[in-house]
């Protein structure tokens, strides 16, 4: 298991709603040795102006999805893990219902984490990739 302590979907979706994953009602749906999954439905919240989810939604999905695994990784007394470059390819267009985020780590280094992080359709059919490189920080003090 990659996580630094053993934690529940149903304690990372108890997290506050007061950030834009809880805006996009984003559900985290499962925690495994190495990945970590979320759903966000693709509705007037997530559309662009042409009635189809929006690249950015998706990245916002994908970048959620990386910072908690590596939020998870790391020793949270001690550290924090920020966005450092994020990146995503939209393969295909998705118009209703829900994505599915699947977070799989590349690189987990003591100071940087690359994620590999696919998007999938209501049907399975990927449509988006993304990958995300958090960097592990210092935890502010005071």
């Amino acid at each position: 298991m990659i996580w630094f302590k053993q934690v529940t979907v149903e304690q990372l979706n108890s997290r506050p709603k007061n950030h834009i994953g809880g805006l996009l009602d984003i559900v985290f749906t499962e925690i495994g040795e190495d990945y970590l999954c979320a759903t966000m439905p693709v509705d007037e919240r997530t559309h662009q102006p042409a009635g189809i989810l929006h690249g950015g939604a998706s990245v916002v999905l994908a970048e959620t999805l990386g910072s908690i695994a590596s939020y998870l990784c790391v020793n949270p007394e001690r550290f924090i893990a920020v966005g450092l470059e994020v990146n995503a390819n939209h393969l295909r267009s998705v118009s209703s219902g829900y994505v599915k985020g699947v977070c799989k780590p590349l690189h987990i280094g003591a100071k940087t984490h690359v994620w590999d992080i696919k998007l999938y359709n209501e049907k399975g059919k990927i449509t988006c990739v993304s990958r995300l490189t958090t960097a592990i920080l210092p935890k502010p003090q005071g």
